[in-house]
């Protein structure tokens, strides 16, 4: 499965979000640090989600990461607007 559809597939269960956008953006970073050369390193995350109202901003972005789980180690950078 590819990157970008693993990361839709864990904030959709975590979060049922309301809006979720997952760009990969790791054309952008070609031949700069972090690119592994898959042209799966680098994306950036939109989500919208009741889940998140009662959270401040660190722990939206604390539970986004562990929602990804493992992920944050396989992708070089993940861009998160969250709200």
């Amino acid at each position: 499965m590819a990157v970008k559809d693993e990361i839709e597939a864990r904030l959709t269960a975590a979060f049922t979000p309301e809006r979720l956008e997952v760009v990969n953006e790791s054309h952008q970073h070609a031949g700069h640090s972090g690119d592994d050369g898959t042209g799966e390193s680098h994306f950036r995350v939109v989500i919208r989600a009741a889940a998140f109202a009662p959270m401040s901003r660190v722990a939206r972005h604390r539970a986004v990461h562990q929602a990804l789980g493992d992920l944050n180690q396989r992708v070089h950078a993940i861009a998160l607007d969250i709200g």
